[in-house]
């Protein structure tokens, strides 16, 4: 989530519709002055909300970089430290506007102990926003995409972390729904609903659907949809195919085998998924993050995968060249 982008846009946006439609050139004229000097153009208790916001995220990502090191228990003391900063701030968002919709999504994923808690919160705020005029908007669209309107952006995200966390809580049917939905205000993807929508269709054994879903986006390949893939051939007895998709996954992303066997913990979104490089580590990490509850749901998976040729081969090498833990 890029607040400070996001922000001007805002700023921008607003100000464009107080002093009349601009023309595209006065427009980026615009958007320059509310960069340079964002503070010149608060003038809206949301937008001040969004700032406050942003400025909590932008605190908690820096306090997370610095646990890196710790200790387990030392690590579970200051994440509960930072997280209890992080809903502090986004009740001071809430406090200046209580309509903060990515203030309220934030807390709901902070707050609760687990993923069956948070979904419930999330299911709240979702109910919460039926009668909404921005969601009656979005409804609306139809050639453009609802992420073109940066105020509309919130009910996107909250509906992309819904998805996720129905995964994560085994409703997978309820993930794909929501995913259908999401690409339907949202054409273009931006919130990545097509990698949540893959793990799903694939612990549904889905074939059909997933290969609409892999049609729907040009067949391009990323470590969701070849993860997915292999684990959706693998259930469904192809072991040709299954093994033909851990190959590609496996050379698709840096250091892929290795998050495989050896998976990372990765923080909870907070409101979304972090930013990668595509075929990274970080891709592969958080590929075979969100995977998780399919992969245990699928027994022998992992066993099958380690003794496919030069896979946990790959995965030791990465593992040494990198200075890891095998």
């Amino acid at each position: 989530m890029r607040c400070n982008e996001e922000l001007v846009e805002r700023l921008a946006r607003r100000h464009n519709e107080k002093i009349g439609p601009l023309s595209s050139q006065a427009y980026d004229e615009l958007v320059l002055a509310v960069r340079k000097d964002p503070e010149a153009f608060l003038a809206d208790d949301a937008d001040r909300a969004f700032q406050r916001l942003g400025q909590a995220l932008a605190a908690n990502a820096q306090s997370r970089a610095d646990e890196e090191f710790l200790d387990d228990d030392s690590y579970e003391a200051a994440r509960a430290r930072r997280l209890e900063r992080l809903e502090a701030g986004c009740r001071e968002a809430l406090d200046l506007d209580g309509g903060c919709l990515d203030a309220k999504t934030v807390i709901a994923l902070a707050s609760n102990k687990d993923a069956d808690q948070a979904l419930i919160a999330l299911d709240a705020l979702w109910d919460g926003t039926r009668g909404d005029e921005q969601l009656a908007r979005l409804g609306g669209v139809a050639d453009a995409s609802a992420r073109d309107d940066v105020f509309a952006r919130p009910l996107l995200r909250l509906l992309a972390a819904r998805a996720r966390t129905q995964l994560d809580t085994a409703r997978y049917q309820l993930a794909s729904a929501s995913c259908t939905q999401l690409v339907e205000l949202d054409p273009t993807d931006e919130l990545g609903a097509r990698f949540t929508w893959a793990v799903a269709l694939a612990r549904l054994e889905d074939e059909q659907g997933f290969d609409q879903l892999d049609a729907r986006f040009d067949r391009k390949g990323n470590a969701w949809s070849h993860l997915a893939r292999t684990l959706l051939m693998f259930k469904l007895d192809r072991m040709g195919a299954a093994r033909r998709a851990l190959r590609g996954y496996a050379s698709l992303c840096t250091g892929g085998a290795y998050a495989l066997l050896r998976p990372a913990f990765v923080d909870t979104y907070l409101p979304d998924r972090p930013e990668f490089a595509p075929g990274s580590f970080e891709e592969a990490s958080l590929a075979v993050h969100e995977c998780d509850p399919v992969v245990m749901d699928t027994p022998d998976f992992l066993t099958w995968a380690g003794d496919q040729d030069g896979f946990t081969e790959q995965a030791q090498r990465f593992a040494q060249d990198n200075d890891l833990d095998w």
